[in-house]
């Protein structure tokens, strides 16, 4: 009998009663896996988080331990205890040493084409233009009462680069994770609703039916060329960025030079695969139920739409703004694919673009500022680790 009463105070149910709150974050994460299945929001990614925080948060498990990265640290001497480590704690060293998401970034590098910002330059200033949305979210955060390091997270979300706002926060506010992955994603799956009314409220009819020129062809040289000078320069010009602008771009130049088909089919295919489930899951395993039952979850949610909603805004605007000046108009809605959802923004630009003319085609112009925004998203995570990171 005593054995029976040992085996049954071990169990999950027995222990749900100390930390009631669990089966809240277990009902959160149900929610969430609907959401990914049966929505399809981002369901490559929201999917494992969505697992990850179900396995955290099960009653006894012992599968993450929060302690180990307490106060943003790596306690390195706890995991010598096999009793205190599970296996997400070790999963999760590849999220807070910065290796998965610099590992999607290059598999992001292999499956972009750079063709269309190399034939047109100025769409890197739109992207640029999209990025003022997470300087903005960042004032924003700061006045909600947020720390620099936390409020810069929190601004991150709105390049609507997952992988980055993950980079930024493992570094800067840890304890911030799984809300800001789980926002980040989200609001990238909510972008075709999202941009819309937004780019419709900036824009005129007229504007919106603007015809942009064929964008001109771009040279395997040229392609060659841009991932070499781009990682020189951005990581010279920040350093800290030089993890995820480096892998970005060698992902791009393998693909691009086309001597190393294997390795580029591998980084798009297999290793991105990997690396995506191994992210999703570990970080899902920092939503535990302190950590995410909070008032600032809810606060981060709000300030992600914000951000999503000014760097679309930026963008558009950005675009009227150069149309003083250009003799070829730009479309002003391709300003909104200056956020790195990338291809999705493109298409939303696209898709706006046909609703008031079937013939305008915008596709690859909002590429331009689309791959753009990617880059921008990078150098912004490497201004605020700058600043704030050491």
């Amino acid at each position: 009998m005593e054995a029976v009463m040992s085996f049954l105070s071990a169990t999950g149910f027995a222990q749900v009663a100390n930390e009631p709150l669990q089966l809240v974050m277990l009902a959160i994460s149900c929610v969430l896996l609907y959401l990914a299945i049966v929505k399809k929001f981002e369901p490559m990614l929201l999917l494992p988080i969505a697992f990850g925080m179900l396995l955290t948060n099960l009653p006894g498990a012992g599968l993450y331990h929060p302690e180990l990265f307490a106060e943003g640290h790596v306690h390195w001497e706890l995991f010598a205890d096999a009793h205190n480590t599970g296996l997400l704690d070790y999963l999760y060293l590849g999220v807070k040493l910065g290796i998965y998401p610099s590992l999607i970034f290059m598999g992001v590098g292999a499956m972009t084409d750079f063709g269309p910002l190399i034939a047109n330059p100025k769409s890197l200033l739109l992207g640029a233009a999209a990025q003022v949305g997470i300087f903005v979210t960042y004032i924003g955060s700061r006045l909600l009462g947020f720390s620099e390091k936390a409020a810069s997270s929190i601004g991150i979300i709105g390049g609507a680069d997952g992988p980055t706002a993950i980079f930024v926060t493992s570094k800067l506010a840890p304890e911030l994770l799984g809300a800001i992955a789980v926002a980040a994603y989200s609001y990238m799956a909510l972008v075709p609703v999202i941009q819309p009314p937004i780019m419709k409220l900036l824009t005129t009819e007229k504007e919106r039916k603007i015809k942009m020129k064929q964008l001109r062809a771009v040279t395997k040289t040229e392609k060659i060329i841009f991932p070499i000078v781009v990682t020189i320069f951005v990581s010279m010009m920040l350093p800290d960025a030089a993890a995820l602008i480096g892998c970005l771009m060698f992902g791009n130049l393998a693909t691009e030079s086309g001597v190393v088909d294997r390795i580029s089919k591998t980084v798009q295919n297999e290793l991105m695969n990997i690396v995506t489930i191994f992210l999703g899951v570990s970080v899902g395993a920092t939503a535990t139920a302190k950590s995410f039952l909070n008032p600032e979850t809810l606060k981060i949610l709000v300030m992600g739409v914000c951000a999503f909603a000014v760097a679309s805004a930026c963008g558009v605007l950005f675009a009227k703004f150069m149309n003083i000046f250009l003799k070829d108009k730009i479309n002003p809605l391709i300003g909104s694919a200056g956020v790195s959802a990338v291809p999705m923004a493109a298409r939303v630009s696209q898709s706006v673009g046909q609703k008031a003319d079937p013939t305008n085609f915008l596709l690859m112009h909002a590429m331009g500022p689309n791959v753009a925004g990617v880059i921008g998203s990078a150098v912004a995570a490497g201004v605020f680790i700058a600043l704030f990171g050491k």
